[in-house]
C-alpha cells in the first residue's frame, strides 16, 4: 500500500514538471481584445463584433488559429502570425451563446475564448385569423424569444385575460401558447399575445372565430341505413319481378281457353245467320 502512495506521488511529480517544462518550453500566452482568461462579450443583435488575437511573450513567429464553436475559420495568410483579428458583421442572434476561440498553433492547449451574449428583442409573428369548431380544442402559439428574456401576458379583446377552467398557459424560453379547451361561442374574440423585454416589445393578434358545431353521423350508423335502404330496394324488386313473372303465367294457362273461345264463337255465329236468313225468306 505505502509502494502505491509513492509510485501515484512520483507519477504526480512528473506530471508537475512535464507541464512545467511545456509552459518554459512555450513561453507564450494569449489575449483577446487585452483578456488573458475567458470572458463573454455583451453585443447588441446586428452591431459589428471586432476580435483581436494576441500572442504575447514571444521569441519567435508564432501561428495563430480561430474557431467558432467547432468550426475553424478561414484566415488570410497576413492575418495568421503573432496577431489575428476576425469581425462578425453583423452579429445575429444564430450568434449568441457561440464561443470564438484563439489557439497557437505549435501548442492548442494555449487558448483564450470570449463567449458572445447576443442582446435581441422579441419578435412573435405575424396576426393570425383561426376558425374552429364549437367542442373542439385549440392552441394559440407565438415566439416569445428575446435576450434577455421577455415577460409575457395573454389579453382578450384589449383587456388581460382572465384564466378560467379551459385555459391554459404553457411557456418556454423561445414560445408562449394559450390552449383553449372545448371553446365555446363565448370564447369568440381577439386574443394577444405581448412580450416585453429591456431590448423591446412585440405583440401578435389571434383573431378566433368559433363556428357551429357540425352534425356527424355515426359510420356504423351510416351504414346500416345504406344497407336497410338497399335491402328493402332489393326485396321490392324481387317482389315485383314474382308478380310479373305470376301475371305471365297466368295469362298463358288462360291463353288456350281463349282461344277455343274464340274459335267456338266464330263456328256459332255462321248458323245463326244461316237460320236468320231462312226465316227471312219463309216469310
Amino acid at each position: 500500500m505505502a509502494q502505491r502512495s509513492r509510485l501515484t506521488a512520483s507519477c504526480q511529480v512528473h506530471i508537475l514538471v512535464l507541464c512545467f517544462l511545456v509552459h518554459v518550453a512555450t513561453g507564450v500566452e494569449l489575449s483577446v481584445n487585452n483578456h488573458n482568461d475567458d470572458f463573454t462579450l455583451t453585443i447588441s443583435s446586428g452591431s459589428l463584433a471586432s476580435l483581436s488575437c494576441l500572442a504575447q511573450n514571444s521569441s519567435q513567429a508564432e501561428e495563430l488559429l480561430w474557431y467558432r464553436g467547432d468550426g475553424r475559420v478561414d484566415l488570410k495568410d497576413g492575418n495568421k502570425v503573432n496577431i489575428s483579428n476576425i469581425c462578425i458583421s453583423p452579429v445575429s442572434e444564430s450568434d449568441n451563446g457561440v464561443a470564438f476561440t484563439c489557439r497557437l498553433v505549435r501548442d492548442q492547449s494555449v487558448q483564450v475564448s470570449v463567449v458572445l451574449d447576443v442582446r435581441f428583442p422579441p419578435s412573435v409573428g405575424e396576426d393570425e385569423s383561426i376558425y374552429i369548431e364549437e367542442g373542439k380544442d385549440v392552441t394559440l402559439t407565438c415566439n416569445a424569444k428575446s435576450n434577455p428574456q421577455g415577460q409575457t401576458t395573454w389579453y382578450k379583446n384589449n383587456t388581460i385575460l382572465t384564466l378560467q377552467d379551459h385555459y391554459q398557459v404553457y411557456q418556454t424560453s423561445e414560445t408562449f401558447q394559450l390552449s383553449i379547451k372545448k371553446v365555446q361561442k363565448s370564447d369568440n374574440g381577439t386574443y394577444t399575445c405581448e412580450v416585453k423585454s429591456s431590448c423591446g416589445d412585440s405583440s401578435k393578434d389571434f383573431h378566433l372565430i368559433v363556428e357551429d358545431k357540425k352534425l356527424v353521423f355515426p359510420k356504423e350508423a351510416v351504414i346500416a341505413a345504406v344497407v336497410v335502404v338497399a335491402l328493402t330496394v332489393l326485396f321490392g324488386i324481387v317482389a315485383q319481378k314474382e308478380k310479373i313473372f305470376k301475371s305471365a303465367s297466368m295469362s298463358f294457362c288462360f291463353l288456350p281457353l281463349l282461344c277455343c273461345l274464340v274459335v267456338l264463337s266464330s263456328s256459332v255465329r255462321e248458323p245463326l245467320c244461316s237460320i236468320t236468313s231462312l226465316r227471312i225468306t219463309s216469310i
